[in-house]
Protein backbone atom coordinates (compact mmCIF):
# COMPACT_ATOMS: atom_id res chain seq x y z
CA UNK A 1 0.00 0.00 0.00
CA UNK A 2 1.20 3.26 -1.16
CA UNK A 3 1.48 5.47 1.96
CA UNK A 4 -0.56 8.93 1.70
CA UNK A 5 0.77 12.28 3.25
CA UNK A 6 -1.31 12.88 6.12
CA UNK A 7 -4.48 10.99 4.89
CA UNK A 8 -8.20 11.93 6.22
CA UNK A 9 -9.17 10.19 9.24
CA UNK A 10 -11.66 7.31 7.54
CA UNK A 11 -14.70 8.80 9.39
CA UNK A 12 -14.28 12.14 7.07
CA UNK A 13 -14.39 9.95 4.22
CA UNK A 14 -17.83 7.98 5.44
CA UNK A 15 -19.24 11.03 6.64
CA UNK A 16 -18.77 12.34 2.63
CA UNK A 17 -20.37 8.82 1.42
CA UNK A 18 -23.20 9.37 3.51
CA UNK A 19 -24.41 12.48 2.03
CA UNK A 20 -27.55 13.71 3.58
CA UNK A 21 -28.47 10.41 6.08
CA UNK A 22 -27.93 11.89 9.65
CA UNK A 23 -26.35 9.98 12.20
CA UNK A 24 -29.31 8.31 14.05
CA UNK A 25 -30.75 6.59 10.62
CA UNK A 26 -27.29 5.61 9.60
CA UNK A 27 -26.20 4.20 12.95
CA UNK A 28 -29.53 2.34 13.50
CA UNK A 29 -28.83 0.75 9.53
CA UNK A 30 -25.55 -0.51 10.75
CA UNK A 31 -26.77 -1.72 13.85
CA UNK A 32 -24.56 0.34 16.34
CA UNK A 33 -25.49 2.81 18.48
CA UNK A 34 -25.23 6.55 17.52
CA UNK A 35 -22.39 7.12 19.83
CA UNK A 36 -20.11 4.65 17.79
CA UNK A 37 -20.73 6.03 14.48
CA UNK A 38 -20.57 9.88 15.84
CA UNK A 39 -17.15 9.00 17.56
CA UNK A 40 -15.82 7.17 14.29
CA UNK A 41 -17.15 10.69 11.80
CA UNK A 42 -15.36 12.87 14.39
CA UNK A 43 -12.17 10.83 14.31
CA UNK A 44 -12.19 9.68 18.06
CA UNK A 45 -12.38 6.28 16.85
CA UNK A 46 -11.57 3.94 14.21
CA UNK A 47 -13.00 1.48 11.72
CA UNK A 48 -12.73 -2.09 13.10
CA UNK A 49 -12.75 -5.12 10.65
CA UNK A 50 -17.10 -5.72 12.01
CA UNK A 51 -17.34 -1.53 10.99
CA UNK A 52 -15.76 -2.00 7.61
CA UNK A 53 -18.31 -4.93 6.99
CA UNK A 54 -21.64 -3.49 8.23
CA UNK A 55 -20.04 -0.41 6.17
CA UNK A 56 -19.21 -2.66 3.12
CA UNK A 57 -22.93 -4.25 3.08
CA UNK A 58 -24.62 -0.95 3.46
CA UNK A 59 -22.81 1.43 0.79
CA UNK A 60 -22.11 -1.40 -1.86
CA UNK A 61 -18.16 -0.87 -1.17
CA UNK A 62 -15.40 -3.41 -0.69
CA UNK A 63 -15.04 -3.95 3.41
CA UNK A 64 -11.37 -3.82 2.61
CA UNK A 65 -11.34 -0.38 1.55
CA UNK A 66 -12.47 1.05 4.71
CA UNK A 67 -10.15 -1.25 6.34
CA UNK A 68 -7.16 -0.04 4.25
CA UNK A 69 -8.37 3.33 4.92
CA UNK A 70 -7.54 2.72 8.77
CA UNK A 71 -4.92 0.76 8.16
CA UNK A 72 -3.30 3.77 6.34
CA UNK A 73 -4.07 6.47 8.55
CA UNK A 74 -3.12 4.74 11.99
CA UNK A 75 0.20 3.64 9.72
CA UNK A 76 1.20 7.65 8.92
CA UNK A 77 -0.57 8.46 12.48
CA UNK A 78 2.22 5.76 14.11
CA UNK A 79 4.94 6.97 11.92
CA UNK A 80 4.96 10.39 12.79
CA UNK A 81 5.07 9.77 16.70
CA UNK A 82 8.23 9.54 19.07
CA UNK A 83 9.43 5.74 19.68
CA UNK A 84 12.17 4.80 21.19
CA UNK A 85 15.31 3.72 19.34
CA UNK A 86 14.74 -0.46 18.54
CA UNK A 87 17.52 -2.87 18.36
CA UNK A 88 17.74 -5.28 15.63
CA UNK A 89 17.29 -9.14 16.70
CA UNK A 90 20.35 -10.82 15.85
CA UNK A 91 18.61 -13.87 14.35
CA UNK A 92 20.30 -16.70 12.63
CA UNK A 93 19.60 -17.78 9.58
Amino acid sequence: MTQMFNPPHPGKVLREYLGEIDVTTAARRLHVSRTTLSRILNGAAGISADMSLRLSDALGTHASFWYDLQAGYDMWQASHKKRPKIQRFDVAA
